[in-house]
């Protein structure tokens, strides 16, 4: 009867580890939206999503599409708001959600909405016709 008891205490865990597994990671593990780990992320996102193609480098606006560096102060673009922006498109700007994951975007409006906006490290540079 004794050795049934610890094997009891060992199924009774059971439930909880499956529970744990099917958590999503981004809840426990990713960078919190708000964070300086997320804004960095968002950084190197515009950089490498080529999001600065058409804003500008560090969102300062172009001919192709307007600056983003006063959008965290303007109270019409909401967290949300960004969001949609980026996944669905709307106005002159196209859908990003095919190539931008949630995750990314939510990224992409910690790094907009950055009081100060992190400078993304140099891109590593690529190395064309190797195989």
């Amino acid at each position: 009867m004794a050795s049934v008891i610890p094997r009891l205490k060992c199924f009774a865990l059971l439930p909880a580890i499956v529970l744990f597994a099917a958590l999503p990671a981004h809840g426990l593990f990713k960078a919190k939206a708000g964070s300086k780990a997320a804004e960095r992320a968002g950084a190197v996102l515009f950089r490498d999503k080529g999001c600065a193609h058409c804003h500008g480098v560090g969102g300062i606006g172009t001919q192709k599409a307007p600056s983003l560096v006063d959008l965290r102060k303007n109270k019409l673009w909401t967290p949300a708001r960004i969001t949609d922006q980026i996944l669905t498109g709307g106005q002159k700007m196209p859908p990003f959600s095919d190539s931008v994951t949630d995750e990314e975007a939510a990224q992409l409006v910690a790094y907009l909405r950055a009081k100060h906006r992190p400078v993304p490290p140099p891109a590593l540079p690529t190395h064309q016709g190797q195989t």
